[in-house]
Protein backbone atom coordinates (compact mmCIF):
# COMPACT_ATOMS: atom_id res chain seq x y z
CA UNK A 1 0.00 0.00 0.00
CA UNK A 2 1.00 3.56 -1.16
CA UNK A 3 1.15 6.48 1.55
CA UNK A 4 -2.10 8.75 1.96
CA UNK A 5 -2.60 10.92 -1.52
CA UNK A 6 -2.47 14.89 -1.13
CA UNK A 7 -5.74 15.13 -1.64
CA UNK A 8 -9.17 13.11 -2.85
CA UNK A 9 -11.68 14.46 -5.39
CA UNK A 10 -15.05 12.72 -4.86
CA UNK A 11 -17.93 12.75 -7.44
CA UNK A 12 -20.91 11.59 -7.59
CA UNK A 13 -21.55 9.63 -10.66
CA UNK A 14 -25.52 10.02 -11.65
CA UNK A 15 -27.93 9.63 -14.91
CA UNK A 16 -30.77 7.85 -16.15
CA UNK A 17 -28.11 5.65 -18.13
CA UNK A 18 -24.70 5.20 -17.88
CA UNK A 19 -22.52 2.80 -19.95
CA UNK A 20 -18.99 1.93 -18.96
CA UNK A 21 -17.60 0.32 -21.98
CA UNK A 22 -16.87 -3.42 -21.46
CA UNK A 23 -16.15 -5.79 -23.89
CA UNK A 24 -17.74 -4.83 -27.48
CA UNK A 25 -17.71 -5.95 -30.85
CA UNK A 26 -19.10 -4.82 -33.92
CA UNK A 27 -22.74 -5.33 -32.99
CA UNK A 28 -22.62 -5.47 -29.57
CA UNK A 29 -21.56 -3.27 -26.60
CA UNK A 30 -21.67 -3.89 -23.59
CA UNK A 31 -21.45 -2.32 -19.85
CA UNK A 32 -19.27 -2.97 -17.10
CA UNK A 33 -21.25 -2.46 -13.41
CA UNK A 34 -19.68 0.21 -11.93
CA UNK A 35 -17.34 3.07 -13.25
CA UNK A 36 -14.05 2.09 -15.28
CA UNK A 37 -10.62 4.01 -15.19
CA UNK A 38 -11.19 4.53 -19.07
CA UNK A 39 -14.58 6.04 -18.37
CA UNK A 40 -13.48 8.06 -15.49
CA UNK A 41 -10.06 9.25 -17.14
CA UNK A 42 -12.47 10.31 -20.37
CA UNK A 43 -14.68 12.29 -18.12
CA UNK A 44 -11.71 14.10 -16.57
CA UNK A 45 -10.12 14.87 -19.83
CA UNK A 46 -13.02 16.11 -21.37
CA UNK A 47 -13.34 18.54 -18.32
CA UNK A 48 -9.74 19.70 -18.42
CA UNK A 49 -10.47 20.19 -22.64
CA UNK A 50 -7.43 17.89 -23.33
CA UNK A 51 -8.36 16.77 -27.12
CA UNK A 52 -8.28 12.66 -27.65
CA UNK A 53 -4.08 12.81 -29.15
CA UNK A 54 -3.29 14.87 -26.01
CA UNK A 55 -1.17 12.94 -23.02
CA UNK A 56 -3.23 11.91 -20.58
CA UNK A 57 -0.68 10.46 -17.99
CA UNK A 58 -0.99 12.13 -15.30
CA UNK A 59 -4.84 11.67 -15.15
CA UNK A 60 -3.82 8.10 -15.39
CA UNK A 61 -1.85 7.85 -12.58
CA UNK A 62 -4.46 9.16 -9.77
CA UNK A 63 -6.24 6.06 -8.00
CA UNK A 64 -9.37 5.34 -8.42
CA UNK A 65 -12.39 3.84 -5.56
CA UNK A 66 -15.86 3.46 -6.51
CA UNK A 67 -18.15 3.34 -4.22
CA UNK A 68 -21.99 1.44 -5.42
CA UNK A 69 -24.32 3.38 -3.75
CA UNK A 70 -27.66 2.22 -6.22
CA UNK A 71 -26.51 -0.35 -8.51
CA UNK A 72 -29.33 0.47 -10.98
CA UNK A 73 -30.36 -2.19 -13.72
CA UNK A 74 -29.80 -3.62 -17.16
CA UNK A 75 -31.11 -2.37 -20.39
CA UNK A 76 -30.70 -3.71 -23.28
CA UNK A 77 -31.27 -1.40 -26.52
CA UNK A 78 -31.86 -3.30 -29.43
CA UNK A 79 -31.29 -2.15 -33.03
CA UNK A 80 -32.08 -2.92 -36.49
CA UNK A 81 -29.67 -2.00 -39.52
CA UNK A 82 -30.39 -2.02 -43.40
CA UNK A 83 -29.48 0.10 -46.49
CA UNK A 84 -32.14 2.49 -47.64
CA UNK A 85 -31.05 1.36 -50.78
CA UNK A 86 -32.20 -2.73 -49.87
CA UNK A 87 -28.77 -3.93 -51.01
CA UNK A 88 -26.69 -6.43 -48.84
CA UNK A 89 -24.61 -4.48 -46.22
CA UNK A 90 -20.64 -4.28 -46.54
CA UNK A 91 -18.89 -6.62 -44.18
CA UNK A 92 -15.89 -6.19 -41.92
CA UNK A 93 -13.57 -8.43 -44.59
CA UNK A 94 -12.06 -6.89 -47.39
CA UNK A 95 -10.40 -8.42 -50.73
CA UNK A 96 -7.17 -8.20 -51.99
CA UNK A 97 -7.78 -4.57 -53.21
CA UNK A 98 -8.81 -3.36 -49.91
CA UNK A 99 -12.41 -3.21 -50.35
CA UNK A 100 -15.35 -4.20 -47.81
CA UNK A 101 -16.78 -7.47 -48.97
CA UNK A 102 -20.35 -7.61 -48.68
CA UNK A 103 -22.28 -9.29 -45.90
CA UNK A 104 -24.35 -11.60 -47.76
CA UNK A 105 -27.50 -9.58 -45.88
CA UNK A 106 -29.36 -7.02 -45.64
CA UNK A 107 -30.31 -6.49 -41.97
CA UNK A 108 -27.64 -6.09 -39.09
CA UNK A 109 -28.68 -6.79 -35.75
CA UNK A 110 -26.98 -4.39 -33.18
CA UNK A 111 -27.48 -3.95 -29.29
CA UNK A 112 -26.26 -1.44 -26.71
CA UNK A 113 -26.24 -1.96 -22.98
CA UNK A 114 -26.77 0.75 -20.03
CA UNK A 115 -26.85 0.89 -16.78
CA UNK A 116 -30.13 2.73 -15.48
CA UNK A 117 -31.30 4.19 -12.43
CA UNK A 118 -27.75 3.96 -11.46
CA UNK A 119 -25.53 6.32 -8.90
CA UNK A 120 -21.55 5.80 -7.83
CA UNK A 121 -19.18 7.50 -5.50
CA UNK A 122 -16.08 8.03 -7.27
CA UNK A 123 -13.15 9.04 -5.68
CA UNK A 124 -9.93 10.02 -7.58
CA UNK A 125 -6.80 10.80 -5.59
CA UNK A 126 -3.26 12.32 -6.00
CA UNK A 127 -1.52 15.86 -5.90
CA UNK A 128 -3.81 18.37 -4.69
CA UNK A 129 -2.51 20.79 -7.35
CA UNK A 130 -4.00 18.10 -10.32
CA UNK A 131 -7.15 17.28 -8.08
CA UNK A 132 -8.12 21.29 -7.87
CA UNK A 133 -7.76 21.55 -11.25
CA UNK A 134 -9.48 18.88 -11.70
CA UNK A 135 -12.27 19.47 -9.57
CA UNK A 136 -12.72 23.48 -11.17
CA UNK A 137 -12.46 22.11 -14.83
CA UNK A 138 -15.98 19.64 -13.54
CA UNK A 139 -17.75 22.55 -12.60
CA UNK A 140 -16.63 24.60 -16.08
CA UNK A 141 -16.09 21.77 -18.41
CA UNK A 142 -14.20 22.51 -21.69
CA UNK A 143 -16.21 19.61 -23.67
CA UNK A 144 -19.34 18.02 -22.88
CA UNK A 145 -19.01 15.78 -20.23
CA UNK A 146 -20.52 11.88 -20.42
CA UNK A 147 -20.83 8.91 -18.03
CA UNK A 148 -19.32 6.35 -20.18
CA UNK A 149 -20.79 7.27 -23.72
CA UNK A 150 -21.63 10.69 -24.89
CA UNK A 151 -25.37 9.83 -24.60
CA UNK A 152 -25.33 9.96 -21.22
CA UNK A 153 -24.99 13.26 -19.44
CA UNK A 154 -24.21 13.30 -15.77
CA UNK A 155 -27.38 14.60 -13.67
CA UNK A 156 -27.81 16.76 -10.44
CA UNK A 157 -24.67 17.74 -8.51
CA UNK A 158 -21.48 15.90 -9.96
CA UNK A 159 -18.32 17.87 -7.61
CA UNK A 160 -18.89 16.35 -3.71
CA UNK A 161 -15.87 18.42 -2.87
CA UNK A 162 -12.02 18.11 -2.46
CA UNK A 163 -10.37 16.35 0.79
CA UNK A 164 -7.18 17.29 2.24
CA UNK A 165 -4.77 14.30 3.86
CA UNK A 166 -7.52 11.67 3.81
CA UNK A 167 -7.68 8.55 2.20
CA UNK A 168 -9.37 6.87 -0.52
CA UNK A 169 -10.84 4.76 2.17
CA UNK A 170 -11.75 7.68 4.59
CA UNK A 171 -13.20 9.65 2.07
CA UNK A 172 -15.80 6.21 1.01
CA UNK A 173 -16.73 6.22 4.28
CA UNK A 174 -17.15 9.70 5.45
CA UNK A 175 -19.25 10.92 2.23
CA UNK A 176 -23.46 10.15 2.94
CA UNK A 177 -25.43 7.68 0.70
CA UNK A 178 -26.14 8.83 -2.00
CA UNK A 179 -29.07 6.39 -3.96
CA UNK A 180 -32.56 8.14 -4.41
CA UNK A 181 -35.04 8.36 -1.88
CA UNK A 182 -37.20 5.43 -3.57
CA UNK A 183 -34.13 3.44 -3.49
CA UNK A 184 -33.43 4.35 -0.06
CA UNK A 185 -37.16 3.53 1.44
CA UNK A 186 -36.85 -0.03 -0.86
CA UNK A 187 -34.00 -1.19 1.05
CA UNK A 188 -35.28 0.25 4.51
CA UNK A 189 -38.50 -2.18 3.68
CA UNK A 190 -36.23 -5.03 3.01
CA UNK A 191 -34.43 -4.85 5.62
CA UNK A 192 -37.59 -4.60 7.80
CA UNK A 193 -39.42 -7.68 6.33
CA UNK A 194 -35.94 -9.77 7.20
CA UNK A 195 -35.78 -8.40 10.90
CA UNK A 196 -32.61 -6.48 10.51
CA UNK A 197 -32.05 -3.11 12.28
CA UNK A 198 -31.44 0.12 10.33
CA UNK A 199 -28.46 1.83 12.04
CA UNK A 200 -27.22 5.06 11.29
CA UNK A 201 -25.10 3.42 8.58
CA UNK A 202 -25.30 1.45 5.68
CA UNK A 203 -22.49 -0.64 3.91
CA UNK A 204 -21.88 -0.40 0.39
CA UNK A 205 -19.34 -2.35 -1.70
CA UNK A 206 -16.26 -0.68 -2.83
CA UNK A 207 -13.55 -1.00 -5.24
CA UNK A 208 -10.19 0.46 -5.01
CA UNK A 209 -7.53 0.93 -7.06
CA UNK A 210 -4.36 -1.12 -5.26
CA UNK A 211 -1.03 -1.57 -6.26
CA UNK A 212 -1.56 -4.78 -3.57
CA UNK A 213 -4.78 -5.32 -4.47
CA UNK A 214 -5.53 -9.41 -5.25
CA UNK A 215 -7.86 -8.51 -8.52
CA UNK A 216 -7.10 -6.70 -11.44
CA UNK A 217 -9.19 -4.83 -14.19
CA UNK A 218 -7.64 -4.72 -17.82
CA UNK A 219 -9.49 -0.94 -17.89
CA UNK A 220 -6.46 1.63 -18.13
CA UNK A 221 -6.09 3.39 -21.89
CA UNK A 222 -2.38 3.94 -22.57
CA UNK A 223 -4.02 7.02 -25.22
CA UNK A 224 -8.01 8.40 -25.83
CA UNK A 225 -6.62 8.08 -29.87
CA UNK A 226 -8.83 6.11 -32.05
CA UNK A 227 -5.86 4.70 -33.53
CA UNK A 228 -4.27 3.17 -30.54
CA UNK A 229 -6.70 2.56 -28.42
CA UNK A 230 -4.72 -0.59 -26.23
CA UNK A 231 -5.44 -1.29 -22.59
CA UNK A 232 -3.29 -2.23 -19.67
CA UNK A 233 -4.80 -3.75 -16.39
CA UNK A 234 -4.06 -2.36 -12.77
CA UNK A 235 -4.20 -4.21 -9.44
CA UNK A 236 -7.36 -3.68 -6.92
CA UNK A 237 -9.55 -4.15 -4.07
CA UNK A 238 -13.25 -4.80 -3.24
CA UNK A 239 -14.41 -4.16 0.63
CA UNK A 240 -16.60 -2.09 2.20
CA UNK A 241 -17.65 1.04 3.47
CA UNK A 242 -19.88 2.27 5.94
CA UNK A 243 -21.24 5.70 5.18
CA UNK A 244 -23.67 7.40 7.32
CA UNK A 245 -27.24 6.16 5.76
CA UNK A 246 -29.51 9.30 6.27
CA UNK A 247 -32.49 6.97 6.15
CA UNK A 248 -36.00 8.15 4.54
CA UNK A 249 -39.12 7.87 6.62
CA UNK A 250 -41.91 5.01 5.65
CA UNK A 251 -45.28 6.14 5.88
CA UNK A 252 -45.90 3.40 7.66
CA UNK A 253 -43.28 3.40 9.89
CA UNK A 254 -45.28 4.50 13.37
CA UNK A 255 -47.59 1.60 13.06
CA UNK A 256 -43.97 -0.17 13.65
CA UNK A 257 -42.30 1.92 16.12
CA UNK A 258 -39.41 3.23 13.36
CA UNK A 259 -41.19 6.91 13.81
CA UNK A 260 -40.94 9.79 15.71
CA UNK A 261 -44.61 11.12 16.05
CA UNK A 262 -47.01 9.13 17.77
CA UNK A 263 -48.60 5.83 16.48
CA UNK A 264 -52.31 6.48 14.17
CA UNK A 265 -54.89 5.55 15.57
CA UNK A 266 -57.51 4.43 12.84
CA UNK A 267 -60.57 4.54 15.28
CA UNK A 268 -60.00 8.44 16.21
CA UNK A 269 -61.97 9.49 13.12
CA UNK A 270 -65.39 7.23 15.10
CA UNK A 271 -65.00 9.56 18.53
CA UNK A 272 -65.09 6.33 20.31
Amino acid sequence: MTGSPDAVLALRLAAPLQSWGGEGRFNRRDTRPEPTKSGVTGLLAAAAGRAREQDVTDLLALRLGVRVDQPGTLLRDYHTVSDYRNVPLLSAKVNAKGQQQPAGKSTHITERFYLQDAVFVATVAGPAETVDMLAQALKNPAFPLALGRRSCPPSGRLVLGVHYDATVDEVLDTIPWQAAEHAKLRRRRQRRREGAVTGATVSLPTTVEDPDGTDQLADVPSSFSLGARVFTARRIRHGWANPPAQWPTIRDDHASGFGAAAPHDPFALLDR
